[in-house]
């Protein structure tokens, strides 16, 4: 079995989210010989599955009919926070993505929230939920990542280090994580992540005047290689993640997964898609005081660990594969 998998972030917005979903999964497909792969332009195969729903996924698909796979990492409501006048796109954002999702003969949600949203949108393509997989042996934190990590970002051995990581736009949440830095002094805050849409970020003007206004223990350390991240992760003792809006965000999961404590907004996505506990925040008081319970009850922050590992069970690479192979098998025996 041959799988044509395509994405074009590897053209045009390499670091994100969903470019990292699409590398990281092919990397899984291809940990064995029972399935090849290839991608985007290497050649063809017997089932296209596409992580993106630009051009190129529409040019490539015409050669698939009934074999089109589409993850949905994307929503309507993801330009919320994330492009200038995204109130008056919300409806060219519903009208396109349900003719993205149609157009697919088998679409992946990643998420209730997800599946949800795809059945509101009227759209009658089979859903199946496959959530994004997890290699904890790729994010487990060693002596080594961390002092390369810390080095990576100019920070001390003693520095207490809280993490974020996301594109520099408001629906990632880091005007709430300035101000955080702000009330937690004795602390380095490190902030990962650039700016895929450029000049088109919602509030960019806003933010950079905030970025220049941040406090000195604030650093924007801008957008790293993929294989720098473990390091970057390992440098750091919490992970904050304020984001507003989500499906199913692989850089908290990639922080559990390095052991550490992370701290997530209450969001009802993560309501319906986690099943294990996580810890929360409301808002920024709730942020500020449990990242200083987490630095100062070393009880609490062992605990906090823990839930981080029973987090990311649900997303075991090896059972995710399985899932994946299947739905591949399924789709081709009925085209």
């Amino acid at each position: 079995m041959k799988i044509h998998m395509i994405s074009e972030t590897a053209f045009v917005t390499k670091g994100q989210g969903v470019d990292t979903a699409f590398v990281e999964l092919v990397e899984l497909l291809r940990e064995k010989d029972d399935i090849e792969v290839v991608i985007n332009n290497e050649g063809t195969g017997d089932l296209l599955h596409s992580h993106t729903y630009g051009p190129y996924y529409f040019w490539t698909g015409r050669k698939y009919k009934g074999r089109r796979i589409l993850t949905v990492h994307v929503i309507p409501d993801s330009i919320k926070g994330s492009l200038p006048m995204w109130r008056r796109l919300l409806p060219l954002a519903k009208a396109y993505f349900k003719m993205v999702y149609s157009y697919a003969d088998m679409l992946i949600a990643l998420s209730p929230v997800v599946e949800n949203t795809i059945k509101d949108l009227g759209v009658r393509t089979p859903i199946v939920k496959i959530y994004n997989p997890i290699s904890v042996d790729q994010w487990k934190r060693t002596p080594e990542n961390r002092k390369k990590g810390r080095t990576l970002l100019k920070l001390s051995e003693t520095d207490i280090v809280i993490l974020g990581v996301g594109q520099l736009q408001e629906r990632k949440g880091v005007e709430d994580f300035i101000d955080i830095a702000k009330a937690l002094p004795d602390c380095k805050f490190v902030w990962t992540g650039g700016r895929p849409f450029g000049i088109f970020t919602e509030g960019i003007n806003r933010i950079n005047d905030k970025i220049e206004r941040a406090p000195r223990n604030i650093h924007f350390a801008g957008q790293h290689k993929l294989t720098d991240m473990p390091a970057i992760y390992a440098a750091a003792d919490v992970f904050l993640f304020p984001s507003f809006q989500e499906n199913c965000p692989l850089a908290p999961l990639e922080a559990a997964a390095s052991g550490m404590p992370v701290i997530f907004r209450d969001l009802k996505e993560y309501t319906l898609l986690y099943k294990n506990p996580y810890l929360k925040a409301s808002n920024k008081a709730d942020f500020i005081a449990l990242t200083k319970r987490l630095i100062n009850d070393k009880r609490f922050y062992i605990d906090a660990i823990e839930i981080s590992t029973k987090l990311i069970e649900q997303f075991d690479k090896n059972i995710i594969r399985s899932e994946l192979i299947d739905l591949y098998k399924q789709v081709i025996s009925i085209y």
